[in-house]
């Protein structure tokens, strides 16, 4: 197996927003002391007139951001992810989402890669309290293409929008072509199991539906980076198809991927549903692949929850 080019999420996502800024001089960018963690260096670089740095002052970012946003500035404020979300919740909620501001927050080393640091740094809720907040749309992108894809489709897009990203390097294995929000892709055909991957986990679950093919079982891989508005057709014609789901995120099992997976197949097509994610509980610290592989979140992981689901044990 030839092994996949990997790329720093955060650089492509500073690389295509300083992309789209020189073709669209609305575009403004906003830091929270981490401009340059979050690829943004070259920006601040470039167009000074244009980058707004706030310092650790979250709250006061999301308000600005806001207020540029109605003299037809198109924000983009990335920082880590608990931080943009977490933190400033009451301002993303009211100033952005009922306001229908056009900001576009971005959340960087989103889940648990910011593993050494614990729980305060790790964001395990986002989907859950961003896509509560009505016309928020919730993008994690899956690979370098589609974090690329994902910002011009962001900046695009007419309304406040959160995409999360991570840190780790990520492989490359979609089709750079334009990001459609709201659409979902079969990245594997099956018959036997729909396994629903998005962000992070997208690859590992595509790995495990190989080791399952040595199993006998026939999984189809459902790639999801839209959690909000989420693509219920795809989601339903596949449950038809293989009579059950497994959903696997770097997020809480409740409120997240698996949540609204889940709420899909009850209202279209109700089949057995098994969501696959962090438990409800301060996750530990520590090196970031260990850390996935005790969740139970690394491609043998997922296989082996796949196994059991298939078997009827869970």
């Amino acid at each position: 197996m030839n092994t996949l080019q990997t790329r720093d999420p955060r650089k492509e996502f500073g690389a295509a927003v300083f992309a789209a800024a020189q073709k669209n001089p609305a575009i403004v960018a906003l830091s929270a002391d981490s401009g340059g963690s979050s690829g943004l260096g070259e920006f601040q670089k470039t167009w000074p007139d244009r980058y707004f740095e706030l310092g650790i002052m979250e709250q006061a970012a999301t308000g600005v951001a806001s207020g540029l946003a109605t003299t037809g500035k198109i924000p983009v404020f990335c920082a880590i992810a608990p931080f943009v979300t977490s933190r400033p919740y009451e301002m993303v909620r009211n100033d952005c989402g009922y306001m229908r501001q056009n900001v576009k927050i971005v959340g960087r080393n989103g889940g648990i890669t910011y593993s050494d640091l614990g729980s305060t740094h790790h964001s395990l809720e986002d989907f859950a309290i961003m896509g509560m907040i009505p016309g928020m749309v919730v993008l994690c992108p899956q690979d370098p293409n589609e974090i690329k894809n994902a910002v011009d489709a962001m900046i695009a897009h007419n309304g406040p929008v959160y995409m999360r990203i991570g840190n780790e390097p990520l492989p490359v294995f979609t089709e750079d072509k334009p990001f459609v929000i709201g659409r979902g892709a079969v990245l594997k055909e099956g018959r036997d199991l729909t396994i629903v991957g998005t962000g992070t986990l997208s690859h590992p679950a595509l790995l495990a539906a190989r080791e399952l093919a040595e199993k006998g079982i026939d999984a189809e891989v459902i790639g999801m980076p839209t959690i909000s508005p989420i693509d219920e057709a795809l989601i339903a014609a596949s449950a038809e198809k293989t009579g059950r789901v497994l959903t696997v995120e770097e997020h809480y099992v409740p409120g997240g991927l698996g949540s609204i997976v889940a709420a899909v197949c009850a209202q279209n097509h109700p089949v057995p549903v098994k969501m696959l994610g962090l438990p409800k509980a301060y996750a530990g610290s520590g090196p970031y692949k260990d850390i996935m592989r005790y969740y139970g979140l690394d491609a043998g992981g997922i296989a082996k929850t796949a196994m059991g689901f298939c078997a009827g044990r869970n």
